[in-house]
């Protein structure tokens, strides 16, 4: 399992779940503390602008202690519908420019499938190409539209 916080510019951070973990509030809650120091590092303007959070509605993101610490950091969160594949940002941009790279390849261990993952992330943010964010709410909007049945080619 892996867990990606990205923006129009690229990939900010990644989280590879070791095997065998289980992500609960707390594991979510110290991967958003770091989420902030990276951005306090290298993205100021995204930490002044305050970053919208959008995130499922999965209990470790709705646990108690992530919810306090959203609050203290100020992030506004935008409220998830019940599951779409339109809606899911990572579903509509990510995952399908992550696998491309990787389509037709075999991998024999998991260190190999996350140096590829890694290749490609790299690759995505150099070139730019993973900008899909920016059409969230063209797709929001579609989905309303259609009242949340599919929607075809968004």
């Amino acid at each position: 399992m892996m867990i990606f916080a990205y923006d129009h510019r690229g990939i900010i951070k990644t989280d590879r779940v070791p095997c065998g973990t289980s992500v609960t509030a707390a594991y979510y809650q110290d991967w958003m503390q770091k989420l902030r120091r990276k951005m306090h590092k290298n993205q100021r303007d995204l930490l002044r602008d305050g970053p919208l959070i959008l995130h499922d509605n999965a209990r470790p993101h709705l646990g108690k202690a992530v919810t306090d610490l959203v609050s203290k950091y100020e992030w506004e969160v935008l409220s998830h519908a019940p599951y779409s594949p339109e809606m899911s940002p990572p579903d509509f941009n990510l995952f399908p420019k992550l696998k491309e790279p990787m389509r037709g390849h075999h991998f024999s261990s998991l260190e190999e499938v996350s140096a590829a993952v890694t290749r490609a992330i790299r690759g995505m943010n150099k070139s730019g190409t993973l900008n899909g964010i920016a059409n969230l709410p063209k797709h929001w909007d579609a989905v309303i539209e259609k009242q949340g049945d599919y929607t075809e080619e968004l």
